[in-house]
């Protein structure tokens, strides 16, 4: 009877030892798989970003210049003549801003605004008036005219803003034309000359608040009388607004004789008061129109075939133009090469 307890207690025995032997070798695979995985995921090495530092912009346009270098230099504004036998203008296309203006017979003129860009080509250089200098001081802008009447001229300068008039070689007569609509310019030569002048020449402001576009309403055909004379329209063709004046388009011509529409990427419409600007008593000349920049008043902006509203405002003209819209925030003028028209309150843009 003890022989049988003996033999039942010892194959149990033999049991429970093989039962732990085989419990004790899952337990050492599931440790070994876990200590494996946790090795793989602490030695991966860390993810790392890089950020493209942001481009520099012209002030002017807030476009990436073709060399960021240039956006250290400043600005130089050649007066455009756009009578009729000025037609079609040269180098315009070339320009980063451009602004247009009345002149006397309800005629306008372009005051083109080059700053990281040139143009060997550029015309017909015309006459300044009293307005130039309004618009110019704030760009700490060189300014390039055909001439002016002597109050004008002192006007300008008193501003200010440095004049560069007719020089050789920097200015040149061409001869298809005859004058006083046939004098053409090459602003690198004037940069040179500004330089030997000791004209200073800074970077400048940025000439509106760039941002993204927020439209209040579409706009793809806008019509600006400037005076029985003048009236422009600008058509959206999905890309720019292409110009057209008194029913004709308007181009422009380069000196191999190509020719192409004249366009910009935006329009922005400053509603200002005219007035007549009248020489000193006493002094020689003749009253010319002029525009009040200085105050506040209705400004619309154009852009991507749509319209904001607001009103602009300085308080002299050594400020840039501040633009609002009608609900009280900065009025965001989108990047693209802008046209800014002048335009007389007592006429109504229509769209």
């Amino acid at each position: 009877m003890q022989s049988s307890r003996f033999w039942l207690f010892a194959a149990l025995a033999l049991l429970l030892a093989a039962c732990s032997g085989a419990s004790a070798d899952e337990t050492t695979t599931t440790t070994s798989t876990t200590s494996s995985t946790s090795t793989t995921t602490t030695t991966r090495p860390p993810t790392t970003t890089t950020t493209e530092p942001p481009q520099p912009v012209s002030p002017l346009n807030a476009l990436p210049a073709d060399d960021p270098e240039l956006l250290e230099r400043g600005v130089l504004a050649v007066k455009i003549d756009n009578h009729h036998n000025a037609r079609p203008q040269s180098g315009i296309q070339h320009a980063d801003a451009v602004y247009e203006l009345l002149v006397e017979a309800g005629l306008t003129r372009f005051i083109s605004l080059f700053h990281d860009n040139d143009s060997d080509f550029l015309g017909p250089m015309r006459s300044g008036r009293p307005t130039d200098p309004t618009l110019l001081k704030p760009l700490g802008a060189i300014f390039s005219i055909s001439g002016a009447q002597d109050w004008v001229i002192n006007r300008i300068v008193g501003s200010g803003v440095p004049i560069i008039g007719e020089v050789r070689p920097a200015t040149f007569r061409i001869s298809s034309r005859r004058a006083p609509h046939n004098l053409y310019v090459d602003t690198a030569q004037l940069r040179e000359y500004g330089d030997q002048r000791g004209y200073e020449s800074e970077p400048p402001a940025d000439l509106f608040s760039w941002g993204e576009f927020e439209a209040t309403d579409s706009a793809e055909s806008i019509t600006l009388s400037f005076s029985p004379q003048t009236t422009v329209v600008w058509d959206w063709d999905g890309s720019s607004y292409l110009r057209t004046i008194n029913g004709v388009e308007s181009q422009w011509r380069n000196s191999d004789g190509e020719t192409g529409r004249i366009s910009a990427d935006t329009l922005v419409v400053l509603v200002a008061s005219r007035y007549t600007a009248s020489p000193p008593p006493g002094s020689g000349g003749s009253p010319v129109p002029a525009m009040d920049t200085v105050g506040s008043g209705r400004a619309l902006v154009f852009a991507e075939g749509g319209l904001a509203e607001g009103t602009w405002a300085r308080d002299g003209i050594d400020e840039v133009f501040e633009l609002t819209g009608l609900d009280g925030e900065p009025l965001m003028v989108p990047p693209g090469v802008p046209w800014i028209s002048l335009f007389p309150d007592t006429r109504t843009p229509t769209w």
